[in-house]
C-alpha cells in the first residue's frame, strides 16, 4: 500500500524561506516520479515541480522556477521542496504525488490527472 505524507508546511513572511518534506511508502516499482502540487482556496490545483527518483531529472512550473527545488533522497524514500523568496500569491495547500514512470519531465508531468498516489497535504501561508 503506497502511503505519502506530507509535512514542513507553516506560515512565513514574504521572502522568507520553508522546506517541505514527503515520506514515501509502498513504492516498489523501478521507476517512478514524485511531483509536488498545490491549491488555493477558490483556485485549481497546480503542479509545482517534478522528479524523477531514478536519474532525478526535474521540471518547474514558471512561477517558482529559480525560487523553489526539488530533490529526493532514495534511499529514504524522501521527497522534498525547498522553497526561497516566498511570495503571498505562494499561500496554498501543498500536496505530494506519485506515479509509475521512467520519464517524468514530459509535458504531461504537470497534470495531476498522470497521477495515482497522493498525500493529505500541507499548509502554506506567505503574508505579512
Amino acid at each position: 500500500q503506497v502511503q505519502l505524507v506530507e509535512s514542513g508546511g507553516g506560515s512565513v513572511q514574504p521572502g522568507g524561506s520553508l522546506t517541505l518534506s514527503c515520506a514515501a511508502s509502498g513504492l516498489t516499482y523501478r521507476g517512478y516520479c514524485m511531483a509536488w502540487f498545490r491549491q488555493a482556496p477558490g483556485k485549481e490545483r497546480e503542479a509545482v515541480a517534478v522528479i524523477s527518483q531514478g536519474s532525478g531529472s526535474t521540471a518547474y512550473t514558471d512561477s517558482v522556477r529559480g525560487r523553489f527545488t526539488a530533490s529526493r533522497d532514495k534511499s529514504n524514500n524522501m521527497l522534498y521542496l525547498q522553497m526561497n523568496s516566498l511570495k503571498p500569491e505562494d499561500t496554498a495547500k501543498y500536496y505530494c504525488a506519485a506515479r509509475q514512470a521512467y520519464v517524468c519531465t514530459s509535458d504531461s508531468w504537470s497534470s495531476g490527472r498522470m497521477y495515482s498516489y497522493w498525500g493529505q497535504g500541507t499548509q502554506v501561508n506567505v503574508s505579512s
